[in-house]
């Protein structure tokens, strides 16, 4: 019943600039001002690693190339404590003016039932409305006292025809999934989270709204799909919102502590027992509530009634994100039965598998109220204690255990590594400290330090060399290594042993390292006929020595060789004489023979290292070298890791002990990448997040491109990975809980203006940064509702940073931060437990948010809407194979053009005809098959409440089936939900015969592999153009091996939704009424899709 877009009435879109409703949102972040004035850039962009450096004074500009090192202590000193972490500012997306978020609800009152969202309704407040012609409207709404429609104005129509009867109301969508939003030109500038659809009339016309914040647009949402829900008697709600279960829980709570019985306590006792339902709660604001609400009955007493004692933990203790989240899922009931849950489980937090019982159990362990458990009902207070659970935490449970093949060459895994294990201060002052080594081996690490110098008595110490006042006997440390070295893992442990003793002391050192290891102590001598390390799980429970090693065959008793000490290295580099040799140090025979898999030579350059490096033999890279190796020779890098351990230790022009940026040597592969554990902040988050995956143990496998012998990958990509599909990450930031004041601000109260910043890190394409909206003068529990999109285009080597910070700082502005790799995100609801600055858990410190991942198929650039945006057939951009200038070798490759391209296409389509079910049906892209479903059979349901569609099972497929008169509207739903089943059939029926062609041309190219240099040379290709010839392989051999990979994760995925679709449907009602035949059938088509796809696991797919 919308308005004509036409007449006389000024759209507000025609008043201003079509974006001046939005723009404050939009623009880039000037730089803010500080007390006296002063520019004040907030995060900056300093890194080891890129083009982008930040000097002294804020000035962007070219990295300085003379003196790495020099310029890392220069940036150190002018980098903010909590700086931003992404290389690439124009990766930065962090480009909006600071906005402050009002809440439009009237005194700061909070939503906490269907009652308070009806008040709001009736009392009005304004909206945009959005018209089909791109031009945008500002209404004032409201609802009818006697709630049967809704009104706007001003209007050219007639009062009485500028109005929406409830009745005529089919759904309400939350966010933009209506055709009016999709194709309207401001569509980009209005928030997901403020707009919401009205759809209504046999047609299902829409009326499109936007709200001025995401709070206010929730109310409206379900406040109205609460109306149409009952409305039949609208008025019981009003009547009834004290009766319900949760104030007859809080009546019991009250009566169980009103020891007199006379339906009245003290403050105090009230307040006590509001703080021991709900700790977080500070005292001063629960006084403050019951003077509010006594104030507004014109009454002072320091006594409260049963009634005013419910009504402030309902204030106090209803967080209004949950409530509108429990409105949706339950169907517009204020609390959920055992298939809501169950519902709410499957479809949003993916979890599998779950039972009805399962979530009667959920329900009889955080229900609170005594009725709940017994009738098998979650209200909102049970609800809230479930989301803040264990069971609902963002980190996937699986990645708590070891889920990796731990059968990989050890060269194939990252390596927690620590630097100074030792220290516990910085390096230039701090002295040795025994808990370095006990903090590290409790954090998992598997390559700590030993710095081991002559000692008093014949005794080796380990000390800090520029601070000798605190030396620890050598003996004490490995002791306690010994100790704790698998106490957190039992995957092999590193030390690497910087020797700087006597011969006569290194004798010393082996014969206590022999006595305490005992049998722990690798010392097998390598075998040459082996071309990689052994695997972790062959080194299970054993230490390895890294260090030098004198040269084969000589029989001595002792030897010169070149000095590991890091500290000469970077001396040598940056003094006037480079080119001069390192020093000698002597090395006993004894020490030398405890050195196996580990030993230490000195890195000349790649070409020398693949032609006569052996693969027992590692390489020590200074952090400046590294960085230098990983922007010029970034390939070579990657390709020489697969066979060699590589360790990279910070500058030691890192006085301070500060930490490089773990994730730009991960990129090249780099395994053993040594952290000052000592020192916290955003790069040791990092690493800490890092490793917290594949059971914490220390280890965690690259990803297959770069481990694969013949496989094409550079740390410096910019755009898609060859061979690997890029995935959406969608996060919703809703809600924080109990934000502490920052520990370092200064001259300033408790209250704090916090904002989220969200950072990706990986590979440089998908390093970026985004940030939330400020909320003013909130800790307790500040309202975000923001949604951000991030495309990753290598996930195993992602990750999220979560940070939150203060607005309206003085001297410090960070508040928490939780760092995850994309690998172990839990999808749906969750809640993020904040660290502190140390590390550390801080109790009760949260952050409320909603994960979704989808894939995104067809290469090029990343589409403005995600998913939202088919990508047609003219405009797909396929993944090109190379060419070699090996004839041969093109001909075969040529041969796999076409069974690419079809299965690009397969894998398009596919994705593309789930797009148009799921906006058919107003849903999102994160939206899954089964949300599909059900909101489908709500409407294909006849006045008598039988279903119009039947579920008909056609070859194991599940098709729907008209049993009479279809709207037209719904016609065109059915339409596009069969050309998905179409789609999904097709692929699932050829993917077999073109992942086929695809691995015979792989397979016959790598017959080739070891001839490549003769079919070069005999083709006259030499030098540069050859080694462009090999790496042109390596990419077809990574692009075929990855598409045949795609293909098969497609039709697997494809037999998962008609197994998911199927289940749906059955448990929608929409198998044919009365007929135990097609039930028995349906049943009989999903065992028979279960078992081709248990089938297709265990045979070619």
């Amino acid at each position: 019943m919308a308005e004509a877009a036409g007449g006389r009435e000024q759209p507000a879109a025609s008043r201003a600039p079509p974006d001046a409703a939005y723009r404050a949102e939009e623009e880039p972040e000037p730089a803010s001002l500080d007390a006296g004035g002063r520019r004040r850039e907030r995060r900056s962009g300093v890194s080891a690693v890129g083009t982008v450096e930040r000097f002294p004074g804020g000035s962007l500009g070219p990295a300085a190339a003379p003196d790495p090192d020099a310029c890392l202590l220069e940036a150190a000193k002018a980098t903010p404590r909590r700086s931003s972490i992404i290389k690439d500012p124009s990766n930065q997306k962090c480009g909006r003016k600071k906005t402050v978020s009002f809440s439009s609800m009237p005194s700061e009152k909070k939503i906490s039932s269907a009652s308070d969202c009806i008040s709001f309704m009736q009392a009005g407040c304004e909206l945009k409305k959005v018209r089909p012609n791109s031009r945008i409207y500002n209404r004032f709404f409201t609802l009818d006292p006697d709630l049967q429609a809704l009104r706007w104005e001003p209007s050219k129509k007639d009062l009485d025809k500028a109005k929406l009867d409830i009745s005529a109301i089919k759904e309400i969508r939350l966010g933009k999934n209506t055709e009016t939003f999709r194709n309207n030109g401001l569509a980009d500038q209005i928030s997901e989270d403020c707009a919401l659809s009205v759809i209504h009339g046999e047609n299902y016309e829409s009326l499109d709204l936007v709200a001025n914040s995401a709070d206010v647009a929730n109310i409206w949402v379900s406040g109205l799909r609460y109306l149409v829900s009952r409305s039949k008697q609208p008025l019981d709600l009003m009547e009834n919102s004290h009766n319900t279960p949760r104030f007859a829980w809080l009546k019991a709570v009250f009566e169980a502590a009103d020891v007199d019985g006379n339906g009245i306590m003290l403050e105090d006792t009230a307040v006590e027992l509001i703080k021991k339902l709900n700790p977080t709660l500070k005292e001063s604001k629960i006084r403050l509530k019951f003077k509010e609400i006594q104030k507004s009955k014109e009454k002072l007493t320091t006594r409260v009634t049963k009634e005013e004692f419910c009504e402030a933990f309902s204030e106090l203790c209803t967080r209004p994100e949950v409530y509108f989240l429990l409105v949706q899922i339950s169907k517009n009931k204020e609390y959920l039965d055992a298939n809501d849950l169950m519902l709410f489980l499957e479809a949003e937090q993916g979890v599998t598998h779950i039972t009805e019982e399962m979530c009667l159990d959920i329900i009889r362990r955080y229900e609170l109220s005594e009725e709940g458990r017994l009738k098998g009902f979650l209200a909102i207070d049970g609800f809230t204690q479930y989301l803040l659970s264990s069971e609902c935490d963002i980190f996937d449970p699986e990645h708590k255990k070891i889920v990796q093949d731990m059968t990989q060459p050890l060269s194939h895994y990252y390596i927690n590594a620590s630097h100074n294990t030792y220290l516990i201060e910085d390096q230039l002052r701090g002295p040795a400290d025994i808990n370095g080594y006990v903090r590290a081996l409790k954090m998992s690490c598997r390559s700590i330090e030993l710095d081991v110098c002559d000692g008093p008595d014949n005794e080796p110490i380990i000390c800090n060399r520029n601070n000798m006042t605190s030396p620890l006997a050598f003996r004490n440390v490995i002791e306690v290594i010994n100790k704790l070295a698998f106490f957190a893992s039992e995957y092999p442990l590193i030390l690497c042993l910087g020797n700087h003793c006597s011969v006569q002391q290194q004798k010393v050192v082996v014969q206590h390292m022999k006595r305490i290891f005992g049998n722990k102590l690798y010392t097998e001598a390598p075998l040459s006929s082996e071309a990689y390390l052994p695997s972790p799980e062959k080194l299970k429970m054993k230490i390895i020595v890294k260090g030098k090693k004198l040269p084969c065959g000589q029989d001595v008793l002792e030897g010169e060789v070149t000095d590991e000490d890091e500290e000469a290295e970077i001396s040598r580099r940056l003094s006037e004489d480079f080119s001069r040799e390192p020093k000698l140090i002597w090395l006993c025979k004894e020490l030398s023979d405890l050195v196996s898999l580990c030993k230490s030579i000195q890195y000349k350059d790649f070409e020398t290292s693949m032609k006569s490096q052996n693969y027992w033999e590692m390489c020590s890279f200074s952090e400046a070298e590294a960085s230098r190796i990983a922007n010029e020779y970034p390939e070579d890098f990657v390709n020489y890791n697969k066979k060699f351990l590589s360790r990279v230790y910070p500058s030691a022009m890192r006085i301070d002990s500060s930490n490089l940026n773990p994730q730009d040597f991960w990129n090249c592969g780099c395994q053993i990448v040594a952290m000052n554990y000592q020192t916290p902040g955003p790069m040791m988050d990092l690493h800490t997040g890092w490793f917290l995956q594949n059971g914490g143990c220390g280890y965690v496998l690259r990803p297959s491109v770069m481990r694969d012998e013949v496989s094409y990958f550079s740390a410096n990509t910019k755009g898609i990975v060859p061979g690997v599909s890029p995935q959406v990450l969608h996060v919703k930031i809703i809600s924080g809980q109990n934000f502490p004041k920052p520990k370092g601000a200064c001259a300033k109260g408790d209250v704090i203006d916090p904002y989220v910043c969200i950072e990706i890190h990986g590979i440089p394409a998908d390093c970026t940064e985004q940030r939330t909206k400020t909320v003013q003068q909130n800790s307790d529990n500040p309202i975000f509702d923001e949604s951000f999109e991030f495309q990753i285009n290598l996930p195993e080597l992602a990750m999220i940073r979560f940070v939150v910070l203060d607005d309206d700082y003085i001297g410090d502005e960070f508040i928490g931060q939780y760092t995850i790799p994309l690998e172990c995100l839990q999808p749906g609801y969750r809640h993020i437990p904040l660290r502190s600055f140390v590390g550390d858990i801080m109790e009760h410190v949260t952050l409320f948010v909603h994960i979704a991942i989808t894939n995104r198929s067809g290469g090029g650039k990343a589409q403005k809407r995600s998913l939202s945006v088919r990508i047609g057939k003219k405009a797909r951009e396929y993944t090109m194979l190379r060419n070699t200038g090996l004839k041969v070798i093109d001909d075969i490759f040529k041969l796999a053009v076409h069974p690419l391209r079809e299965a690009t296409d397969m894998r398009e389509n596919m994705q593309n005809a789930m797009v148009s079910v799921k906006e058919l049906c107003g849903l999102p892209p994160i939206a899954s098959l089964k949300q599909c479903i059900l909101t489908l059979s709500s409407r294909l349901v006849s006045s008598d409440n039988a279903p119009s569609v039947a579920l008909c099972m056609k070859d194991t497929f599940p098709y729907l089936e008209p049993l009479g008169t279809v709207p037209d509207v719904q016609k065109k739903v059915l339409a596009a939900y069969d050309l998905m089943i179409q789609e999904s059939r097709v692929l699932i029926e050829t993917a077999d015969t073109t992942h086929d062609k695809i691995v015979q041309c792989q397979k016959a190219g790598m017959e080739f592999h070891e001839e490549l240099h003769n079919l070069g040379t005999k083709e006259g290709l030499k030098g540069r153009k050859l080694s462009k010839a090999i790496e042109s392989f390596a990419w077809n051999i990574t692009v075929l091996k990855g598409q045949g990979d795609l293909l098969k994760n497609a039709k697997n995925e494809a037999l998962e939704n008609m197994k998911q679709i199927q289940l749906a449907c059955l448990s929608c009602g929409l198998s044919k009424t009365g007929s135990g035949q097609a039930d028995a059938k349906a049943k009989r088509c999903l065992e028979a899709i279960q078992e081709k796809d248990t089938g297709d696991e265990n045979g070619r797919l």
